[in-house]
Formats: C-alpha cells, structure tokens, sequence
C-alpha cells in the first residue's frame, strides 16, 4: 500500500492523525489556513514526540525521522498526489462542504477521502463530490496518540474497496477498527457518549447528585475510566453541545436534546478544561 497521507486542519485531532501516521512510516502533509495553526500543530507534536522518547517508549532518532515525514503547507492544492487525505476541520457542514468540494477537484481518482467529523453523516459530506464511493468516515478518539479506538464509518454509496482502503490506513498508524455499516448521525460512540453526558448534566442540573459524585457513580459502577462529566470537560462542553444538537436535529430523539444547563455553560465560556472552567474547575 502506497503510504502518502494529508491532514486538512492541524488543530489537537489532525495534528495527532499526522502525529501517528508519521510514526508509522506515512509521508504526511499538513494543511491548514494559517502559518500560525500549523506551528502550533507542529509543536505539539514534537512536544508528544519528546515526552515518548523521555519515557523511553521512542527512540530519539524514530522522534526525529518522524518529524522529518511531515511536511506542512497553507496551499490545499498540495494534496494532489496522496493516497489517503484525512479532514479533521471543525464540525460545521458547511465548511466540510467547502473542503471536500475542493478535494474532490484536486486529489487523484483513486484516492480515498475521509472525515474526521464524530457526528455528521459521511452521506451528507459525500454527497458534494463527484466520487461519493470513495468518501469514508475515518473517526478517531483524542488524544490520538493514545486512544487505540478508530470508528470508521460507511457512507450510503462507499464502496467496500474505500471502507477496506480506509481499515488499512487506521490499522498501520497502531488503531483498532470498528465498522459502523449504517450512516446514522452520531455513529455509534458519539450516541452512547452523548446519551450519557446529556443524562448526566440533567441529573446534576436538577440536583440530584453532584458532578463528581456523578462521576464516581460511573467510574466505579460500571468500570469507565473517566466519568461522562469529567469527559464533557476534557472534549468541550461546546463540542458535545454542537455533536448532541447535531444527532438530536437529525434523529428528533429527545434524548439527545442538549440541556439548558449546558447551553448556558456554552453562551458564560464554562466549556471545559481549554477555559479553566466547565463542570469542574480546572
């Protein structure tokens, strides 16, 4: 398998694609709007590199050859010749629209075109390319360097040569696939997720139990290793806002309907860690 990737968007998830992929052996190609974006991309990922080679799980000359395999770029047009190219921008349509519409101009026929996105239907993003069998759902978990969970996603139309092109790709890069063979909003993780992130900010909204008690309830009783609230910290309140009204406007499904308390949280800046600020104080 040829193994030529680009990573549209440097932010904490495409960084962390580029970040595996290159470790693996894949030349990689980072694009994103600003120069500025792209260091801060780089950075923490020689930042990632160092602490892996500090605890003696990689050898500084593997750190640095990886680095060496990315390359980074502002120009979308550098995509021509690659095999894999991944998009990892933020969760809006409309903007994945704008880059797959693009992508679908500039990369080779043969080329497989993935989404990042954790809870937008692969159809509706295919949907504006001529080559709807090559588009595919290529869903990773932060941070990617240690999360070993891939969800790859078939679209209405993608073809099993994509989806098999696709389990490759994640398989190389040290990922463990699941397959979500129907296209439905939220795909498989980010329902459960949602379900019990939404469920648990109504019982704290309510009063009935505190965040970390919440927190404590899952960890211990059923075995996960951070509670849904804490979870809601690490990702973003506004992001699970964003991917639970997604799932909910697609599927009518109340429980999938963002409570007030977090919109709340979104509208006063509380949305996490990244702000110092979400259910717990960071």
């Amino acid at each position: 398998m040829a193994r030529k990737l680009a990573v549209i968007g440097a932010g904490l998830m495409g960084s962390g694609i580029a970040q595996v992929s290159a470790q693996a052996g894949w030349e990689v190609v980072l694009r994103d709007v600003t120069d500025a974006a792209l260091t801060r991309g780089t950075d923490g990922i020689k930042a990632s590199y160092d602490k892996f080679v500090a605890k003696g799980k990689l050898e500084a000359a593997d750190a640095e050859a990886a680095l060496g395999r990315i390359t980074t770029t502002t120009d979308l047009d550098a995509v021509g010749d690659v095999d894999v190219v991944v998009e990892a921008v933020f969760e809006k349509l409309e903007v994945k629209h704008e880059i797959f519409r693009t992508l679908d101009k500039l990369v080779r026929d043969d080329a497989v075109l993935a989404s990042n996105t954790s809870a937008i239907p692969i159809t509706k993003i295919a949907a504006v390319t001529e080559r709807p069998e090559r588009v595919v759902g290529t869903h990773f978990f932060s941070p990617v360097p240690m999360m070993q969970l891939c969800e790859l996603v078939r679209g209405y139309k993608t073809s099993d040569e994509t989806l098999a092109t696709a389990r490759e790709f994640a398989e190389s890069v040290g990922k463990t696939c699941i397959v979500v063979n129907r296209d439905v909003a939220g795909f498989v993780t980010t329902r459960l997720i949602s379900a019990l992130v939404v469920e648990a900010a109504k019982l704290y909204e309510s009063g009935v139990a505190t965040a970390e008690d919440i927190d404590i309830a899952c960890k211990l009783g059923f075995g996960h290793a951070m509670g849904p609230l804490a979870t809601a910290d690490l990702t973003g309140v506004d992001i699970l806002v964003n991917a639970t009204s997604n799932i909910y406007t697609e599927s009518q499904d109340e429980k999938f309907a963002p409570p007030e308390l977090m919109r709340r949280m979104v509208d006063a800046g509380d949305i996490g860690r990244k702000s110092g600020q979400g259910f717990y104080k960071h």
